[in-house]
């Protein structure tokens, strides 16, 4: 099988592995992060940046590995799509983990594991906490949470 990319498409390819590898936990900055499942895989990707008229986004380090460079990290439409999905999923996961959290304090040991399917009340329940953290977070970060190290207080 043969297949053409524009200089264009290949940049956008390697944006899309360059996404694609920091969610499994590879950092361009750190080579040993690489997961090994797709270290070959990404050195023959970026392998080719030369031949498409990608170089500029590619850099080798001392051993000659190939990695995206900062152009592609830090400077790329990729980067903002990164940051967006970090921000995205950190308020999504800390609403709904509060959510949780304060569901199974109200219920008791009667509370829905998380994982668990909920009854249309908890949900409901469920539904309306998320909704006060957000309208929490919206207006103002994180400034008013706070930790109480070593229990309730």
């Amino acid at each position: 099988m043969k297949v053409s990319f524009t200089q264009k498409e290949y940049a956008r390819l390697l944006e899309l592995a360059y996404l694609g590898l920091w969610v499994t936990g590879a950092r361009p900055d750190d080579p040993a992060t690489m997961p090994e499942r797709y270290a070959d895989l990404a050195q023959k990707i970026y392998g080719l940046a030369e031949t498409f008229g990608c170089a500029d986004l590619v850099e080798s380090d001392v051993n000659g590995e190939l990695f995206p460079n900062e152009k592609l990290t830090q400077e790329s439409p990729a980067r903002e799509k990164l940051d967006s999905f970090v921000e995205d999923a950190f308020w999504g996961e800390l609403v709904g983990r509060l959510a949780e959290r304060d569901l199974r304090a109200e219920r008791g040991k009667d509370a829905t594991k998380i994982g668990d399917e909920y009854s249309e009340e908890d949900q409901a329940r469920l539904d309306e906490l998320e909704d006060a953290y957000w309208r929490e977070f919206e207006a103002n970060g994180v400034d008013h949470l706070v930790v109480l190290r070593g229990g309730k207080g």
